[in-house]
């Protein structure tokens, strides 16, 4: 546009302040978005930290297995495991030397008292008593010379026929020539008796459970082990059973206490008996007390050796629980069970253990059948220790799956929660 002849040029002095305010507004966007982001960045990694913080405090708390024991069903009998042994076994040696010449009774055999076992070959004791039978003779032949020599003295000393020194030597030749007759005659007694121990008899009936010598075999007398026993005899009727009643009920154990027995062999039947006599003493190793009981074993139904669950009456009032071996602990202190509470802190119990069923063991004191015992407890654990319930693998005594306890909050029969 042309003014007066001359261009009019446009004016520049109303841009440059748009162009600052624009410029100014970018920068200013730019340091918004710079602490948005920054702002951000630190938001996420603070909670990530606080992630972190709280899965390393999660993988500190230890993670158990918890289950309930078990209630044993009541009963009024003790039922205590036992051996059964014979009632009376005794190895038979040889009292003699020399070699077996016959053997009569094989094992399984019943014999009777004084029934001839076996013979044994002897020539060295044979020779030895026809030596001293005959060294017997001559000292009998001796001394009845003496004896008559001594008398003849006697009466001549009446008529001054020899002197009293003489009289007194043939007297005194006389006693020991007699004395030299008794000990001939002890020791063909005693080679006679020797001798007799050739036959081997039956020191009381029973039946014969070893039979260790054959025909031909050397025998050395006396007693040299089991190498050099010839039989085992062993009365079966009665037969007796030991078993350790535990501390808890040694009071009720009495001789006359009547009792059975239970074999899985003959299922269903009992085999009546009763205590005979106890140790009257509690054994410090096992706390437990020594007690015998004697079954009528008539028909030989009960063999020795044999397993058998021995049924004592006395009268088992007391509750008792049952737990599984993986649930105990070992301490210098003593047997520890860990049970954990409502608030999911752990507590060392000590317990009282009765009898021992193999994969479980009988409670007697320490644990309610209500408590929440840790399966495999780790030595780490102590009292007062916060953990995690994870699950419960054994089954209820109903034999279905037990379920586990709440992880929420604490209930009101004691299984554990957690922590508020």
């Amino acid at each position: 546009m042309k003014e007066g002849g001359r261009k009019m040029e446009p004016q520049q002095g109303g841009q440059q302040p748009e162009k600052g305010t624009r410029l100014f507004k970018y920068l200013i966007g730019g340091v918004i978005v710079l602490v948005i982001f920054g702002a951000f960045t630190l938001f996420q990694r603070r909670a990530q930290y606080h992630a972190l913080a709280e899965n390393t405090e999660a993988l500190a708390i230890p993670t158990v297995a918890v289950t309930h024991p078990s209630a044993e069903v009541a009963q009024e009998d003790l039922v205590l495991p036992g051996t059964l042994q014979a009632y009376v076994e005794s190895p038979i040696y040889a009292r003699t030397n020399g070699y077996l010449q016959k053997w009569y009774h094989d094992i399984g055999t019943r014999v009777a008292k004084g029934e001839l076992l076996a013979d044994i070959d002897t020539p060295e004791v044979d020779q030895q008593l026809s030596q001293a039978r005959a060294d017997l003779n001559t000292t009998q032949a001796n001394a009845n010379l003496s004896r008559i020599t001594s008398t003849r003295y006697q009466d001549l000393i009446k008529t001054d026929g020899v002197s009293k020194q003489e009289v007194d030597n043939a007297v005194g030749d006389y006693e020991a020539k007699a004395a030299t007759v008794k000990s001939s005659e002890a020791n063909v007694r005693r080679l006679e008796e020797l001798e007799s121990f050739k036959h081997v008899y039956a020191p009381f009936s029973g039946v014969i459970t070893k039979r260790n010598i054959d025909t031909g075999t050397l025998i050395n007398a006396g007693n040299g082990g089991s190498q050099q026993e010839l039989f085992t005899l062993a009365q079966t009727d009665p037969i007796r059973v030991y078993v350790s009643v535990p501390e808890m009920y040694s009071p009720s154990v009495r001789a006359g206490l009547g009792a059975f027995l239970e074999l899985a062999q003959y299922p269903g039947q009992n085999f009546q008996g009763k205590v005979v006599r106890t140790a009257e003493a509690i054994d410090p190793n096992s706390r437990t007390l020594l007690t015998e009981v004697d079954v009528p074993n008539k028909i030989a139904q009960l063999f020795p050796g044999g397993y058998a669950q021995v049924h004592l009456q006395v009268k088992v009032a007391a509750s008792r629980v049952q737990v599984p071996v993986n649930a105990l602990l070992f301490r210098a202190e003593g047997l520890r069970a860990v049970v954990v509470d409502a608030n999911h802190k752990t507590h060392l119990r000590q317990l009282t253990i009765g009898r021992d069923y193999g994969t479980t063991l009988e409670v007697l004191q320490g644990l309610e059948p209500s408590d929440w015992i840790v399966l495999n407890p780790a030595d780490s654990l102590d009292e007062g220790q916060d953990v995690r319930v994870k699950q419960v693998t054994p089954p209820d005594a109903t034999g279905a799956p037990a379920q586990a306890p709440p992880s929420k909050a604490p209930n009101t029969n004691g299984a554990p929660g957690a922590k508020r």
